[in-house]
């Protein structure tokens, strides 16, 4: 049993799911910055947005089927 203040375990998920809810999360950021949300973060959220594309660009389509 878990002691106070110990985080629960993680579910566990698929590296197909996690990379696919990655892209999900990325359309929808892309999405909030088009729309002009957050306008004082645009720029960090756009480079985050960035980052999350290439880093889901280096795992591929073979490691997201791999899961």
């Amino acid at each position: 049993m878990d002691g106070p203040g110990e985080p629960e375990p993680a579910a566990a998920i698929s590296t197909a799911d996690l990379i696919s809810q990655l892209q999900a999360d990325r359309l929808w950021l892309l999405r909030q910055i088009d729309a002009g949300a957050w306008p004082e973060w645009r720029l960090d959220l756009a480079a985050l947005e960035r980052e999350l594309g290439e880093l889901l660009d280096r795992v591929g389509p073979d490691q997201a089927n791999a899961g």
